[in-house]
């Protein structure tokens, strides 16, 4: 966040600059109506009315002039802040999801860019920057007369004890209202993904009463919430009402008794009104600025995640030597490790299947050989580099991953298989011929300009997984990881899959395929075993397979005797 602050930095003193100019300018109708009252009148000089109109009338030009630049300034501002923090802000948004056991898509770093950006494009900001004009207005006050200033200062002390007040009694219960804020858009956004389901078995009246449950909850805060900052308002601009006319009769009674003038009287009455207009605003915005405290907060936590900007030596095309070493994982928040010392070794071009039982941790190791996921202990290396020496963006290119669960982006099959950048076309029909999907997508309604609509919905799952393999394939990846990628297709999707395998070994490509069914470990070099998380069992194809056909038909034979 440092680099932020001192780019935006020039900006806010732009407008601190501008906002003491803009308030010394704001003295000039105070002092133009002590004027007009105590010599105009008196002297019933007309002249002198034109002069001081004149000059009142360029310092409200000027003025005019200022507040539009300190206003565009602020979008600029807003616009800057935008441009530089939502970037990083994605890419650790996106880290994070990626690097969470359960999946879980998380976009609170957005809103808080967004909850950030409104603050400092907000009136809220001006009046920060105004408040401390506050004790100007007052000592200009003063100079009038001492009674004057001291009722200046106690209304100020007055407005300043309301918004200390406001701020004790709504900051946890705004903080507390965001949080439930989030927690229910999450849950709303989280069971949506399961709506066939939850049409199917006719889950949804369940499903809206426990969002109920918990709109009741915010709706309980809120309320309170509510309560509170429209009292608030309400009192601040009636006290602010009430110290203007008790202010104004002080002056007026200064005046009767011949210790103040008329214009001392009308122009006190402004210079109070300029005084405590930015603390009433504060007041009103008090809620935006919560929220924005509360986004920083997040966001200055979330900043330890950014990718640093350090320079790093550019590493050769791998040529998918991949080397696991003692790798461990252990989810966060969990005692018991998913994987406990894996260890093993690929060769360019080699094929390894990794089978086992559900919840042996075949995912969470197809995870952490793309690097997606970190390991607790161990090292995953990909011609020797560990895999975090990498920068995501260069080592993308040469990783190429279908994952259990297949996600495809909106835009179109072309798009999809392109990893969302620039289309290259030839890039493109080699990867689904590669995949062996090329004569499906040309079946499709517009071939590869198909727009697939929100997860691809628009193809059905065993075609959504040809487009994924595609999409791994795509480019030259030296190294290619399989999650289940059979697991919805056909006898004809199948085969496919299988002689795009053989394609990959023959091109020296090091490929991992977590499987369940036997159909691929035919074109594998090597199996490994997975059972709660251990190694039971590793090595070249032929050997695994005939231990394992020795333990089926060991256990055969003891079920049968």
């Amino acid at each position: 966040m440092k680099p932020l602050w001192t780019l935006l930095r020039p900006l806010l003193a732009a407008i601190a600059a501008f906002s003491f100019a803009i308030n010394l300018l704001f003295l000039v109708p105070a002092f133009f109506s002590l004027q007009v009252f105590d010599r105009v009148i008196s002297t019933n000089s007309g002249e002198t009315l034109l002069v001081l109109l004149l000059g009142t009338g360029v310092a409200l030009l000027i003025l005019l002039l200022l507040d539009y630049v300190r206003t565009r300034l602020q979008g600029v501002l807003g616009a800057l802040l935008d441009e530089q923090l939502s970037p990083p802000v994605v890419h650790a948004v996106v880290e994070r999801a990626a690097r969470s056991p359960a999946g879980a898509s998380r976009i609170d770093g957005i809103r808080d860019v967004a909850a950030l950006r409104g603050m400092f494009s907000a009136g809220a900001l001006i009046a920060l920057f105004d408040a401390p004009w506050v004790m100007v207005y007052v000592a200009v006050i003063w100079l009038f007369h001492p009674w004057l200033g001291l009722g200046a200062l106690a209304s100020t002390l007055v407005m300043v004890v309301l918004a200390w007040l406001n701020d004790r009694l709504s900051r946890r219960p705004l903080e507390n209202l965001q949080k439930e804020g989030r927690r229910a858009t999450q849950y709303v956004e989280n069971s949506l993904r399961n709506a066939e389901i939850l049409q199917a078995l006719g889950m949804t009246g369940r499903l809206l009463a426990r969002w109920r449950a918990l709109q009741d909850q915010i709706a309980a805060t809120q309320r309170s919430v509510g309560r509170s900052t429209v009292a608030f308002t309400a009192l601040s601009r009636s006290a602010r009402q009430a110290i203007q006319i008790l202010m104004l009769a002080l002056g007026a009674w200064l005046a009767l008794t011949q210790q103040a003038s008329p214009g001392i009287m009308i122009a006190t009455s402004i210079l109070l009104g300029k005084a405590l207009q930015p603390v009433e605003q504060l007041v009103g915005n008090w809620r935006l600025l919560v929220e924005a405290r509360a986004a920083y907060g997040r966001l200055a936590a979330l900043s330890q995640e950014f990718a640093r900007d350090e320079p790093r030596l550019a590493l050769p095309t791998p040529e998918g030597r991949l080397v696991a070493d003692g790798v461990s994982f252990r989810p966060p928040g969990v005692e018991a490790a998913s994987l406990s010392a894996i260890s093993f070794q690929l060769a360019p071009g080699e094929a390894l299947a990794i089978v086992g039982p559900s919840a042996a941790g075949k995912s969470t190791l197809a995870r952490l050989l793309t690097g997606v996921w970190s390991p607790s202990a161990g090292r995953v290396r990909l011609d020797g580099a560990d895999l975090t020496q990498w920068p995501r963006e260069a080592l993308g290119p040469h990783i190429g991953y279908v994952p259990q669960d297949v996600e495809l982006f909106e835009g179109t099959v072309a798009e999809n298989i392109a990893r969302l950048g620039p289309v290259d076309a030839d890039l493109v029909v080699q990867a689904a011929q590669r995949a062996n999907a090329h004569e499906m997508i040309l079946g499709l309604a517009q071939g590869y300009d198909t727009p697939l609509g929100e997860h691809g919905m628009r193809l059905s799952p065993g075609q959504r997984q040809r487009v994924a393999l595609a999409r791994a394939l795509y480019g030259s990846p030296r190294l290619v990881v399989l999650d289940e990628p059979n697991s919805n297709l056909d006898g004809a999707g199948e085969a496919a899959l299988a002689q795009a395998m053989g394609g990959l070994r023959a091109a020296g490509v090091s490929t991992v395929v977590v499987t369940h069914r036997p159909s691929l470990i035919a074109h594998v070099d090597k199996i490994m075993v997975l059972a709660a998380g251990r190694i039971q069992q590793f090595g070249p194809a032929a050997e695994v397979r005939m231990d394992m056909q020795r333990q089926a038909q060991a256990m055969v034979d003891r079920k049968a005797a």
